[in-house]
């Protein structure tokens, strides 16, 4: 199974980007998908879920601003991130947890300046 985030960049306040995670070895509409993300010094920090049903989850800090979404057909499941703040800057990354087994892609980098 491989994880594979990418569209981090830097961004100015108020901006927005999108993450991709595009996976190998899992198919996830049969999984439960969540982001995460780590800021230096901080511990990581659940982002968002999607479940297997489509239905959506956010934490606190990023709602009604972040939107997860899934694409079956390209196996791949998308974080819009708008109204960006400088405290979201953080790595983001992907998880998966199948049949008791973690996997986490290598996370992509999200620079929102003031």
């Amino acid at each position: 199974v491989q994880l594979v985030e990418s569209g981090g960049g830097l961004v100015q306040a108020g901006g927005s980007l999108r993450l991709s995670c595009g996976a190998s070895g899992i198919i996830f509409s049969t999984n439960v998908v969540d982001w995460y993300r780590q800021a230096p010094g901080k511990q990581r920090e659940w982002v968002a879920r999607i479940a297997r049903s489509g239905n959506t989850v956010y934490a606190d800090s990023v709602r009604g601003r972040f939107t997860i979404s899934r694409d079956n057909a390209k196996n791949t499941v998308y974080l819009q991130m708008d109204s960006l703040k400088p405290e979201d800057t953080a790595a983001y990354l992907c998880y998966v947890l199948k049949e008791n087994v973690e996997y986490w892609g290598q996370g992509t980098q999200v620079t929102v300046s003031s």
